[in-house]
């Protein structure tokens, strides 16, 4: 949503698009490079993680890189439209971020682990945008499952705001809410793994001192 075709503004509850009250499409089973199925009931000793910093491309690429990470997921989450299409989210009508779920064995990997990949992974300042991407869905945020993830979340944004104020960036722009009642609505199919299925495919993010190349990088050049 433009405000004046030039500003992107998170639409309200009432201006936003009615959705449906089920999923218009079917999800694929398995992760095309992780093997595990990408949508729950997962293992319990498993937790989950969601994070939106940009193009869902590319950021479900950095996820699943990381040993530790059982599966990733992309998808909508944030707004106000239940079970969007990615045309109705990519309208700025429906306030949904593109967010990554990150399902992980906390055994292999850490929650606070996983912050770091987020922060260095993108630009958390622009606000509605990212790189050249620009609308509310490209905005940055941290949905946290329990209050231990809330902390952790709050402790890693002031860290990071200190070294990039140091830096000469500016303000941290990331929401940080609960996941709880704000549902993570599975994006189509295509969507998943795309840059595992498209290897030259787009990947607009980027960090704030490397960015993001086209196409599949391998992890150690980032």
């Amino acid at each position: 949503m433009m405000l004046f075709g030039r500003t992107p503004v998170l639409p309200t509850r009432e201006q936003a698009l009615v959705g449906r009250p089920e999923r218009a499409y079917a999800v694929p089973g398995p992760h095309t490079v992780l093997g595990n199925p990408l949508e729950g009931p997962y293992p319990e000793h498993l937790e989950v993680a969601d994070f939106a910093l940009g193009c869902f491309w590319g950021a479900e690429r950095k996820f699943w890189q990381v040993p530790g990470v059982w599966t990733t997921l992309v998808g909508y989450q944030g707004g106000h439209t239940p079970h969007p299409t990615y045309d109705e989210v990519c309208s700025g009508l429906t306030g949904h971020t593109e967010g990554v779920r990150v399902v992980f064995d906390p055994s292999a990997v850490s929650y606070e682990q996983l912050l770091k990949v987020f922060w260095e992974s993108h630009d958390p300042t622009q606000g509605f945008r990212q790189g050249n991407d620009v609308g509310t869905q490209y905005r940055s945020s941290i949905h946290t499952h329990s209050p231990a993830q809330a902390e952790a979340a709050e402790r890693s944004r002031t860290a990071y705001q200190q070294r990039l104020t140091s830096s000469g960036h500016g303000t941290i722009t990331t929401e940080l809410v609960p996941a709880e009642g704000r549902p993570f609505y599975v994006a189509e199919g295509y969507h998943q793994q795309y840059l595992d299925k498209n290897p030259g495919g787009y990947c607009g993010i980027g960090g704030t001192g490397v960015s993001c190349p086209i196409g599949v990088a391998p992890a150690t050049d980032e």
